[in-house]
Parts: structure tokens; sequence; C-alpha cells
């Protein structure tokens, strides 16, 4: 599969501290790759590298084999756009003023939107089926829609490659499902998302690959059914985690440290089918 971006043994720090060291990493076209690691790792640090808001201090950072340094803002932002962690917005603007502000790379200074902008927006409110918000202030709508209005932005940005920090952070459980499930639904559309997580079994749900970072470092990358393994997970957090199959063909991660404090419960609240233990 041909590298959509390729990391080529980059080396960054802060004020001679270093925090990635001699990273090499490449993403394809239509992946989801779920960036996994303890606080301090160097997880955002190298999505800033991706997104050229930083420059390595050794290697290079490649989109389509051109170099992403040499590319000017408006045009990567083109290609790459950034949907941030949930955040409280300032100002009331309506949903659909903030998709279309995914226009702006597309514009020049002085510019107004016009019809087609509008209805690009339109068709990718209603992508995400969240047309109905388009007339809604952004700070009136829930943190799981106002992630979904970021994503949306993002698609009218024209961009194909989606970076994203912890997007879950400060989302309820039912929202935290719905953002993933659609993220896998445009990735099967080719669209490309790198991703930090806390949740590896976030990364089991929907990633194609797991790059485990810690201390800078690269300690495991491939595909997540092979890198999120009990012996990986100790390496990464310290702490034993059992990797548990279910039936179908699903995994869930479980923490030794649960079983000091389980409380009993009666035996008619839960039920688990077909629980098998995954070695390593």
């Amino acid at each position: 599969m041909m590298s959509l971006i390729t990391v080529n043994h980059v080396t960054y720090g802060y004020d001679h501290r270093p925090v990635l060291r001699d990273v090499s990493l490449s993403f394809a076209q239509g992946e989801v790759i779920s960036l996994l690691g303890p606080n301090g790792s160097g997880k955002t640090t190298l999505l800033k590298l991706l997104m050229g808001l930083l420059s390595p201090r050794e290697g290079e950072i490649l989109l389509e084999s051109r170099p992403v340094a040499s590319i000017p803002p408006r045009k990567l932002a083109r290609r790459i756009a950034y949907v941030p962690q949930i955040h409280q917005a300032s100002f009331g603007y309506r949903v659909l003023d903030v998709v279309l502000m995914g226009r702006m790379p597309h514009k020049p200074f002085f510019f107004r939107y016009d019809k087609a902008d509008e209805a690009m927006a339109h068709q990718a409110l209603e992508r995400l089926s969240i047309g109905h918000l388009k007339d809604r202030s952004c700070t009136a709508v829930s943190g799981g829609e106002r992630q979904l209005v970021l994503i949306a932005r993002a698609l009218v940005q024209g961009a194909d490659i989606f970076v994203m920090d912890e997007p879950v952070n400060g989302l309820d459980y039912g929202n935290q499902i719905r953002l993933l499930g659609r993220i896998a639904d445009l990735a099967r559309d080719g669209y490309t998302f790198i991703k930090t997580t806390h949740f590896p079994d976030h990364a089991l749900w929907i990633s194609d690959r797991v790059v485990m970072l810690k201390q800078g470092q690269v300690i495991a990358d491939g595909r997540t059914r092979d890198v999120i393994s009990r012996n990986n997970l100790f390496r990464l957090y310290n702490t034993p985690v059992n990797v548990i199959g279910l039936a179908g063909g699903y995994r869930i991660c479980v923490p030794e440290a649960l079983n000091r404090f389980k409380r009993p419960a009666p035996a008619s609240d839960t039920a688990v089918v077909g629980l098998t233990r995954v070695a390593g």
C-alpha cells in the first residue's frame, strides 16, 4: 500500500529536552491509526509535526513524497485538517457558519461565501446526520454534536487526512460510540484518521493500526490485533492488562487491578458470553 505520510527518522525536543527520538512511521490512505502512550510520550508533539506546526530537529516528514515543511500552510490545510479535543465554544456562531469556515483555505483574503460553499456545508452536515443543527448556536449543542460539527468543517475544508487529539475526551459514553462510528464510516470512504487516545479498547474497535509511543520512541507499530497484547500494554503503561476475546471476533481490555475493588453483584445483573483469554 502506497504511503500517504512518511515520517523519516524524526527527532524533536523542547528547550534541549528530547520529546521524540528517531521516529520512523508511514501512514496509508484510508487507514485509522491510533497513537497510544502515557502522558508525555510525544503523541501530541507528533501530531503537531504532521500538521507542519513544528519542524523536526532531525529527519523529515513527507506528504506524498513532498516535505511538509515546504508546503505553504494554505495548501497544507487543503489536505490535512485538525479536529481538536472537545472544547467550549466562546462565541455563539451558528453551526452552519462554523462549518463554512472550512472553506477559508480556498478563498482570497477578502471574500464572501457563495452558494457553492453553502451547498458543500449543507452536504457535510447531512452526511454526518446533523443537518437539523445548522441554525443552532454552536454553544447550545452537546459535546458530541460539536465534535461532529468540527468534522463537518474538516470535510468542507477538502481535507482527506484528519488529525485528532483525543477526540472522545470529555464525551459521554453514547457520544463516544457515535463519534467512533462516524470515523469508521468516513475511513471506509477513503479518509485517513490519525488520532491519539488513552483507550486501547477504542483502538480495538475501529483502528487498522496502532502505534505505541513511550518516552519519545516507538515501541510497537503494526496491525491492531497484533500490537494490542498483554505484553505490549504492560510495556506501555506498566500495569497488567488482560486482552479478552469475545464471541464474534471482538476483543476488550480488562485491567487486573479491577480485582482489587470488584464488588459482588447479583448473578442476574450481568451476563458474559464466550470470553477467551488472548495470549501475549
